[in-house]
């Protein structure tokens, strides 16, 4: 059933691309007139991040500039998000399309004109705030996409919604946000999304260059935490202890044998990594309890419950072992699904996103072991989310500073593509639905 709803979808597009249109011509020309317009937001964002539901100023800016286009505009969902709703002249579906808006607690090494200055307390310290993912990019594509298409809207067929989301790399500790919170307040009805496309800056991809991968794309994923309580003593006679800090080394060391040893990894990959771990204070004092924070990156709904379950029994066990216990709390603070991209959709829509970057730099990339809460809308509707090359042409990416990091950078120049593409996949996406 599902190779014949593909086929038909491929048919029909085949016919529509070969109708002779201006529009690609006119998307292609609008885009170069906003090029700049779309690069002086990017960089004024950047130097003014904010971090996931305190994303005020960034969506202050937005939900003016999507007024000042005409747009019916909705700010406050889902904590700070934004909605606009463009309603083309001609009829047609309800597209989507998704920008994201927060920044990460990491100070800025960059010797950039427009490197972020700002600084916060995050989870009781200090720290700088950096767009060190593109969100900041992603903001400013999907305003130049609003202004381009909106100077179209008598040949649009249809509605497109532009969802500009807070707190993708999660809500803080006690709070809701992100995709769950915004399909929560209904953000996918009134009116009703068909489909919906997302896309991400990647830092390693060449300027210019799109990269997708049909069906499960990037990890599901759950944090976790976990708390080892021993029994104190002077650090001169550890045998009167149970020292928590031995046993949390042999924690760690025992769960990266869930991966080499539990997985099938002939089917999917899984990751099981600690990136935090917190016990005493003093060099001659033995703890009383360590925490140690993790996460967990998984492609099949199986794969993850067995995960979860050698998670907590490592931990417990270990523990139980040396006299000793562990509390695990798994999902901890955030849990996302599989980022799944609807095989069909995807396959259909590759014309598109050729026609943007050009057959030889469309890419058919591996899956992905990060997460992303585009994931959530997935669930809902059909979804098809890809990656922008941001890595400056000639550089080797091995050079470039990865995502979350102080030296992230994406070039302004790979802006220009993301509007076109998300452009020519809202002209071209109505097409498949022609009766």
């Amino acid at each position: 059933m599902k190779n014949t709803i593909l086929i038909v979808l491929l048919f029909c597009f085949e016919i529509a691309v070969g109708q002779k249109t201006s529009y690609d011509a006119a998307i292609k020309t609008s885009a170069d007139k906003i090029e700049q317009k779309v690069i002086n937001w990017r960089h004024d964002f950047h130097q003014n991040p904010e971090l996931g539901n305190r994303e005020t100023r960034t969506a202050t800016i937005v939900a003016k500039h999507l007024q000042s286009l005409g747009l019916e505009v909705k700010t406050g969902v889902a904590v700070t998000g934004v909605v606009g709703i463009l309603k083309g002249d001609k009829p047609g579906p309800v597209i989507a399309l998704r920008a994201d808006m927060d920044a990460l607690p990491v100070t800025e090494n960059n010797d950039l004109p427009f490197a972020s200055k700002v600084v916060t307390m995050y989870n009781g310290k200090e720290t700088g705030v950096m767009h060190a993912c593109g969100h900041d990019g992603h903001t400013a594509i999907l305003m130049g996409v609003a202004e381009v298409l909106s100077g179209m809207k008598k040949d649009l067929k249809g509605t497109v919604k532009f969802i500009f989301q807070p707190a993708e790399e999660g809500a803080p500790k006690g709070e809701e946000g992100g995709a769950e919170l915004m399909v929560k307040e209904a953000v996918l009805e009134n009116p009703k999304v068909d489909v919906i496309f997302g896309l991400h800056m990647d830092a390693q991809l060449e300027v210019g260059k799109i990269a997708y991968h049909p069906g499960g794309a990037m990890a599901a994923v759950g944090d976790f935490k976990i708390t080892v309580k021993g029994k104190p003593s002077h650090g001169s006679q550890p045998w009167l202890s149970v020292d928590p800090i031995v046993v949390s080394a042999e924690i760690i060391n025992s769960l990266q044998t869930i991966v080499s040893r539990n997985v099938n990894l002939t089917e999917n990959p899984a990751v099981v990594s600690v990136g935090a771990i917190e016990g005493g204070n003093r060099s001659n004092i033995i703890s009383p309890q360590v925490t140690m924070l993790g996460t967990v990156r998984t492609f099949t709904g199986e794969d993850e419950t067995m995960v979860f379950n050698r998670i907590r029994q490592i931990a417990e066990k270990t523990a139980e072992a040396a006299g000793a216990t562990a509390v695990v709390e798994l999902p901890y603070s955030s849990h996302y699904p599989v980022t799944f991209n609807n095989v069909a959709l995807n396959m259909a829509m590759l014309p598109s996103l050729q026609k943007s970057a050009g057959k030889e730099i469309l890419i058919l990339r591996p899956v992905e072991t990060g997460a992303e809460d585009f994931s959530f809308y997935q669930q809902k509707v059909p979804g098809l989310f890809f990656w922008l090359g941001g890595l400056p042409k000639g550089k080797d990416p091995k050079a470039s500073g990865p995502h979350h990091t102080p030296e992230f950078i994406i070039d302004d120049s790979s802006f220009k593509t993301g509007v076109i593409a998300f452009c020519n996949l809202v002209f071209d996406y109505p097409e498949l639905n022609k009766k």
